[in-house]
């Protein structure tokens, strides 16, 4: 299989921080991806450094093959729109959507032009006069209109409220499915980009902890909920990511599979046995130890 994105062994240290410690994954073409973890994480230090925009410490990043540094062949299949896109501000956004067409190869005005009507974008207002979400609209509509075979969106809806971020990942999976590339989203709005993502990259303190597939992943935790003793008894032996006790009454997270055996024996204790979102097992998984949500039941 020809790999659009790789990171291998991708280390990125200030000092004796490291914003990255040895992280290595590949992507494959023609795949929404959704790169997850706090703010803090290193989901950011990575972006840059896959898109040249910085130099790791050590390992390599290579895009369709090739070192992605000082080399326009490989460049202009990409599209990164950042947190925060700087554009400058004497343009207009129909200035911008217009100067996008030089950079990018699949440039499609007119798909720009139905986006720019869609998201209610003043084409003839400067960029200097734009709100904090109508600077975001722009980035999405060039990020979409661009085509590019690698496009990667940081927190890419800020200032959107609800509607507008809805039709974001509308149009996104709509215009997808008639042009897939591969699509790498970054975001802490799990749960809204949930039904879109089919592989997931989590990263947590400049380390890789997850890649997998996101329909296997969504099965792999389940929570527990009951009389304290019953759930202690459910819990014991199995990984607790996370727990917590209202008098009585206790529920536990627990990774692992709702398989036939599961769901009996929290019949037989009495147990309600309820799923675990995407975002819900990611926070769990940065907070906590195994060993601190055991800790919590037994308080």
């Amino acid at each position: 299989m020809a790999w659009v994105i790789e990171a291998n062994q991708i280390t990125k240290a200030y000092g004796a921080t490291k914003a990255l410690d040895r992280v290595s994954f590949r992507l494959e073409d023609n795949k929404i991806y959704g790169l997850l973890g706090r703010n803090g994480a290193g989901k950011t230090t990575l972006m840059h450094i896959l898109t040249a925009q910085l130099f790791a410490t050590s390992g390599e990043a290579r895009l369709f093959g090739e070192a992605p540094y000082e080399n326009d062949d490989v460049l202009r299949r990409v599209c990164f729109i950042k947190e925060s896109q700087a554009y400058p501000k004497g343009l207009t956004a129909g200035e911008v959507l217009d100067l996008s067409a030089s950079f990018f190869p699949n440039w499609d005005r007119s798909y720009a032009l139905s986006l720019a009507e869609a998201f209610e974008l003043p084409l003839d207002r400067k960029m200097g006069k734009l709100s904090r979400g109508m600077l975001s609209t722009v980035g999405i509509i060039v990020g979409l209109a661009s085509r590019a075979p690698v496009t990667i969106f940081d927190e890419p809806y800020l200032g959107l409220d609800a509607v507008a971020r809805g039709l974001f990942y509308d149009r996104l999976l709509a215009d997808y499915a008639e042009h897939p590339r591969t699509i790498v989203l970054s975001t802490h709005l799990i749960d809204e980009v949930n039904r879109m993502l089919e592989h997931v990259l989590l990263i947590d303190k400049g380390r890789l902890l997850i890649d997998e597939d996101a329909e296997a992943l969504r099965g792999t935790a389940y929570t527990i909920t009951g009389p304290k003793a019953k759930v202690e008894a459910f819990a014991a032996g199995r990984e607790t990511l996370h727990a917590e006790t209202i008098g009585g009454l206790a529920s536990a997270t627990i990774r692992g599979s709702r398989d036939a055996q599961t769901k009996r024996q929290a019949e037989e204790l009495g147990l309600e046995l309820g799923a675990v979102s995407l975002q819900q097992l990611f926070i769990h998984l940065t907070n906590h130890s195994p060993a601190e949500g055991k800790a919590a039941i037994a308080q």
